[in-house]
C-alpha cells in the first residue's frame, strides 16, 4: 500500500511540475490603425473631445437666445459660402443646421467640401437672425431670387463662432 501510495504521490509532483513548466507565449500581433488626415484652419485645434452634431443639437434646444457654451463638435458640411468660403452651414441631424462663422473674419473654408466632415472648435451660441442677415445669406449660399423674397421672418438660429477648424480629408 505504501508502494502504490508513492508512486501516486511521485506521479502527481511529476505532472504537476510538468504543468508549472509549460510556457504560454503570447503572439504579438499588429493592428493597422489608419491615420486620419486633416486640413487645419484657423487657430491649432487637436480632434479630440470633439462631441457629435446630434449631442450638440439637444444642447442647442436646452439653449435660450444669447446663451453661449464653449465646444468642440464633429459634422458633416451641408453649405459653404460660395462668394468667398466666409461661413459655412453643417448637419445637426433632424432637418437642423448651425450656421459657422469664423473668428475675427480670420480665416475660409474651401468652396468645395459640401458633403465632408469637419471638427469645430469655439463658442456655440443661439441668436435671432434678422431678414436681412438671412437674405444675404441665401444670396451667398446662390438662392433663387423668389426664396430670397420668401424670407420675410426673423428666425431663431443656431451659430457657432469657430476658432479652428478641422477638416477630415478622405
Amino acid at each position: 500500500m505504501k508502494n502504490i501510495f508513492s508512486l501516486l504521490l511521485l506521479a502527481f509532483i511529476i505532472v504537476s511540475c510538468k504543468n508549472n513548466e509549460q510556457k504560454t507565449e503570447l503572439e504579438t500581433v499588429e493592428v493597422e490603425t489608419p491615420e486620419i488626415a486633416y486640413a487645419s484652419f484657423g487657430d491649432k485645434i487637436e480632434a479630440d473631445n470633439a462631441v457629435d452634431a446630434s449631442v450638440m443639437a439637444e444642447k442647442f434646444k436646452a439653449m435660450q437666445v444669447g446663451d453661449s457654451v464653449s465646444s468642440k463638435m464633429v459634422a458633416k458640411v451641408d453649405e459653404v459660402c460660395q462668394a468667398k468660403g466666409c461661413w459655412m452651414r453643417l448637419d445637426l441631424g433632424n432637418d437642423e443646421q448651425v450656421m459657422v462663422k469664423f473668428k475675427d473674419y480670420g480665416f475660409f473654408m474651401p468652396k468645395n467640401i459640401a458633403g465632408k466632415e469637419v471638427i469645430i472648435n469655439g463658442k456655440a451660441f443661439v441668436e435671432e437672425t434678422p431678414v436681412e442677415e438671412l437674405r444675404h445669406f441665401a444670396e451667398d449660399a446662390g438662392k433663387s431670387e423668389e426664396e430670397i423674397a420668401a424670407i420675410t421672418e426673423p428666425k431663431r438660429t443656431y451659430s457657432f463662432l469657430a476658432d479652428g477648424v478641422l477638416l477630415i480629408e478622405e
